[in-house]
């Protein structure tokens, strides 16, 4: 029997019912600073995503006049009593220093339970009101020109970025950050590599933070252009973060680990780490008076050199004599780099894949003694996988899954070395003098 179709429109009246308000926001699009042609497009949107799926309904729009810099608009729209009228607060593309009446009053408003959404340049307002900076997780330091990048996924489950995959693909203005500080964050998208000349990094892209009593702050830095703010997957990760910081969908706000790990398999065949991915403890550089060149930047060693910069050498205060390490590296265009076997064995790192050629200095080679049997290397900006194993004198390498050295004799040391004590223990040596590098996952398994 059919169901009676007054039945069922009664059935769906009352599942409405039955559904929360949809919760209020503010937007603010002021600009005391750089205003953004996208700005209407951004208005728009953030108002119909809204609309369209009843999750808020946008109240009222604080644009600072024409120009964006009326202050009397401001004083007027983001009193104490207007934000108790209200869920959440968005700053889309907003930049200076926006004269609301009761900074502190703010602050504390979003750590007493409410949500704070910031877009693009949210990071270069209020440079001068250090709690701002504080409660946002970083300030815009710079930018160069609008680039394609792969930003990583660093939270697949977040409502933000579930609908990402692993890399969101973006071409848009993107950032460069001060008073940022990974441990304080939950990072949602990531670059690790600066966007225009790929030195190893941490360049953050979007995350999210859970401060005081329950409040929730989402950022993305993009949104520069009118063509991102237009497209489904823009909408989609600033919608997941809407959601997110109103409460009304679940995820995780407190920081994300990077520490390196190890797997099962790993750990019960003997491998240990020598770099835990948070701190350079067990490393020390080769020479005191060297240029300290060398961090930690979520989860990667990075030894970061400008051009025509000189680095230093770092190596483990533990010494090995026979063992297979791993580990995995990025070179940017051009780079140069080594990992030394007992400080004395050099296995090459160099950006090489467009010469497509083995060499005897090239990527993998073990420096001075022989190139790779078959070209393996990767293009610069990609992360590489090695496998190196020293058995006395002997030298066997895997490179990116290819054997490219099996037990090569080494009777001598490659250059660049610590000593001549070729059959003693040593440590691992990284090369910093030539160039920029990232390293992690570094791990080895000693053999006696």
């Amino acid at each position: 029997m059919k169901t009676p179709i007054v039945l069922v429109a009664a059935v769906i009246t009352a599942a409405i019912s039955l559904q929360a308000a949809p919760k209020k926001v503010l937007l603010v699009t002021a600009t005391k600073g750089f205003r953004h042609s996208s700005i209407p497009t951004a208005e728009n949107v953030i108002t119909t995503l809204g609309d369209t799926t009843g999750s808020y309904t946008v109240v009222d729009v604080v644009r600072g006049g024409p120009e964006g810099k009326d202050d009397a608009e401001v004083r007027q729209k983001m009193t104490m009593e207007k934000l108790a009228g209200v869920d959440a607060v968005i700053f889309a593309n907003t930049t200076g220093e926006l004269d609301i009446p009761d900074k502190d009053g703010f602050i504390q408003w979003i750590e007493k339970g409410h949500a704070f959404i910031g877009m693009h340049s949210c990071s270069d307002t209020f440079h001068g009101y250090r709690p701002f900076i504080e409660t946002l997780g970083g300030e815009f330091l710079t930018h160069g020109p609008q680039v394609t990048v792969d930003a990583y996924n660093q939270d697949p489950k977040h409502p933000a970025t579930r609908h990402l995959g692993a890399i969101y693909t973006v071409f848009d203005e993107i950032y460069e950050f001060k008073s940022f500080e990974r441990a304080k964050v939950h990072g949602l998208l990531t670059l690790d590599k600066h966007p225009i000349h790929w030195t190893p990094g941490d360049h953050p892209v979007s995350w999210a933070k859970e401060i005081g009593r329950n409040g929730k702050v989402f950022y993305t830095s993009l949104g520069h252009r009118e063509d991102v703010w237009t497209s489904q997957m823009y909408q989609q990760h600033i919608l997941g973060g809407i959601r997110w910081a109103l409460g009304l969908e679940k995820g995780e706000g407190a920081p994300i680990d990077t520490a390196n790990k190890l797997s099962a398999a790993e750990a019960k065949e003997g491998f240990k780490l020598i770099f835990d991915g948070k701190t350079m403890n067990g490393w020390k550089y080769r020479r005191n008076e060297g240029k300290r060149s060398w961090s930690v930047e979520n989860g990667m060693l990075v030894n970061a050199l400008g051009k025509d910069e000189h680095g230093t050498d770092i190596h483990t205060e533990a010494k090995y004599r026979d063992f297979i390490a791993r580990y995995e590296f990025q070179v940017p265009p051009g780079a140069n780099s080594g990992f030394y076997l007992r400080g004395r064995h050099e296995i090459q790192i160099l950006d090489d894949a467009k010469s497509g050629k083995a060499e005897l200095g090239g990527n993998g080679a073990i420096y001075n003694v022989k190139p790779v049997s078959l070209f393996a290397s990767r293009k610069a900006g990609q992360w590489q996988e090695a496998e190196v194993k020293i058995v006395g004198q002997k030298i066997t390498v895997i490179l990116n899954g290819v054997k490219v050295h099996d037990a090569v004799d080494c009777p001598k040391a490659t250059g660049g070395h610590l000593d001549e004590a070729l059959d003693q223990p040593g440590p691992i040596l990284l090369q910093g003098d030539h160039g920029s590098v990232g390293f992690r996952n570094i791990r080895i398994k000693q053999l006696n």
